[in-house]
């Protein structure tokens, strides 16, 4: 069971780096919080998008994905709700909100808790059907005959995928950190991040939004 060759690893673990470095609302997510909140909230960001993805990656190995692949219906309803809270996410940074931040009935900004970002980065992945298709479309391409049954190398080579990003993301973690510093010192830089974040999240819940199922 999971007998492969060596070529196989090393296509697979190319095409993993690769994915993992390939920005989108994810990548943009992590960075974000570390950036705005620090290191701590920064890797309950990671975190939670990891959880995210391993929903997928169960999906996938289970066949719902394809549900969600082959129903225009299905893929619509995930996609807006996806798009609308990335939008969500860019507009409370625009108001100052830090990213997504909380405010109090008066309106004041406070303090947003790691369980919140670790929330948030479960949404942001959960919510994406083109990572759900993606992984439709990838995974199956590196199941191999008498490997063992499907569903277990679907799911071995999507649970390697989040493996891949524990190498990828902490430094992306670490680098948004030492942003952080320099935004506390910095509100104007603060103010910027926060409105150039919030642009992005924009921009990436637009694109989710007009995306298709290929």
């Amino acid at each position: 069971m999971f007998d492969y060759t060596l070529a196989h690893w090393l296509a697979f673990f190319s095409a993993a780096v690769l994915l993992n470095l390939t920005p989108g609302p994810d990548m943009a997510f992590i960075v974000g919080q570390a950036a705005r909140h620090g290191v701590r909230k920064g890797f309950a960001a990671m975190f939670g998008v990891w959880i995210g993805a391993f929903l997928h990656v169960l999906l996938a190995a289970l066949g719902l994905s394809a549900i969600l692949a082959a129903s225009a219906t299905a893929f619509s309803v995930v996609k807006w709700i996806g798009a609308a809270y990335l939008i969500w996410l860019g507009l409370s940074a625009w108001r100052g909100e830090a990213a997504g931040g909380e405010t109090d009935t008066a309106g004041t900004p406070t303090t947003v808790t790691a369980t919140t970002v670790l929330r948030r980065g479960v949404l942001v992945a959960a919510l994406n059907p083109k990572v759900a298709v993606f992984f439709l479309a990838f995974l199956p391409q590196f199941v191999t005959a008498g490997a063992g049954p499907a569903s277990a190398q679907l799911f071995l080579h999507g649970s390697l995928i989040i493996a891949v990003a524990a190498l990828v993301e902490p430094l992306l973690v670490l680098a948004g950190g030492r942003l952080a510093r320099a935004l506390k010192s910095s509100p104007g830089l603060g103010r910027w991040m926060d409105r150039t974040l919030g642009s992005l999240f924009i921009a990436l819940g637009i694109r989710l939004a007009t995306a298709g199922r290929g």
